[in-house]
């Protein structure tokens, strides 16, 4: 019953959104956003949580506003994702506005094969169809398995729709075909802020111990592609902005653990001086330090939490949204 609602739900969203004019539905979206925010549900109080650790100093007030704004930019996320398949070509070539573009250009110019990994900030769908409308440059990710299965289905046609490649996460077969991709001189996205599985890498993420996704890193070293981080905001205007951040360099020496350790800390510190900039625009309504996690009986001994067994080390997933807690 849960699953058929969500499904509905969502359903619901990209039938009727879209077809609002574009002002109703900004509207909506704030509504909808300050309703649960006041409500102060699981998601909410996370949220805050969450910012409590990027913003340190932030009394109880200005956490109180980060949330707000943060639920704001969460809906319109949504807003914008819901029309996303209704707007043209040039629509989307306008609504993107992204600084260091020439990394990304320098990369595919090269035919090294790129990975851009992202933490869950402002709109990756946008930013994404901006990639294949405006630079006409098509891209390949992973999408984890959603219940429904309907639910997923509409998740990777949209996306599909949007010019993306979708694959399932299907362990290593995933990740070899990425790595194929790379060789071959392509571009793969993948949002690397959050792995709680037991093959995620370890850092240290606002002073706090977490894990994060090991794939970016070991595909930059198994396939000599480039790993660009990039970090997403908005600001008062129409548009989204973004910027590429300098390549993550894979250091010598050392084992292919510990040059993934090292890699994948760097990119994590890209993150945290992203999210510290724009708070509000950082989609975390989960847990996500090590210390806020739940015990759980299938947890790998000496692991407080995560998903149980071992999985892929590709598992930034860009559909993990709303996770299991709800706002």
């Amino acid at each position: 019953m849960k699953d058929g609602l969500a499904d509905a739900l969502y359903g619901l969203g990209w039938g009727a959104v879209k077809r609002l004019p574009e002002p109703a539905a900004a509207r909506l979206g704030r509504s909808i956003a300050d309703l649960a925010w006041s409500r102060r549900g699981q998601g909410v109080q996370r949220l805050e949580s969450n910012l409590a650790k990027v913003v340190p100093d932030a009394d109880e007030t200005r956490l109180r506003e980060l949330s707000k704004a943060g639920m704001r930019s969460y809906l319109r996320y949504w807003m914008e994702s819901f029309r996303l398949p209704a707007w043209g070509e040039e629509r989307i070539r306008s609504s993107f506005e992204p600084e260091g573009l020439h990394h990304l250009k320098e990369g595919l110019a090269a035919g090294r094969g790129v990975v851009l990994a992202l933490p869950h900030m402002a709109n990756w769908d946008l930013a994404g169809a901006w990639v294949t409308t405006g630079l006409g440059v098509p891209f390949t990710t992973v999408a984890e398995r959603l219940k429904p299965e309907s639910l997923y289905d509409r998740f990777v046609a949209y996306r599909e729709g949007l010019g993306m490649e979708v694959l399932p996460h299907t362990g290593g077969a995933a990740f070899g075909a990425l790595a194929r991709r790379l060789r071959a001189g392509g571009l793969v996205c993948l949002v690397a802020d959050r792995d709680l599985s037991a093959s995620g890498v370890e850092v240290d993420f606002f002073g706090e111990a977490t894990r994060m996704p090991a794939g970016p890193a070991l595909l930059a070293q198994q396939t000599g592609a480039l790993l660009l981080p990039v970090t997403l905001w908005y600001d008062d205007s129409p548009r989204l902005k973004g910027r590429v951040h300098t390549a993550i360099e894979v250091p010598e020496g050392g084992t292919r653990a510990q040059r993934t350790a090292v890699m994948t800390q760097r990119l994590a510190d890209v993150f945290a001086a992203g999210i510290a900039e724009h708070p509000e625009d950082w989609h975390m309504l989960q847990r996500l330090w090590l210390a806020d996690l739940e015990p759980r009986p299938d947890a790998p001994a000496g692991q407080p939490g995560g998903r149980g067994a071992a999985s892929s080390p590709v598992s930034g997933d860009p559909f993990d949204r709303s996770g299991t807690e709800t706002p």
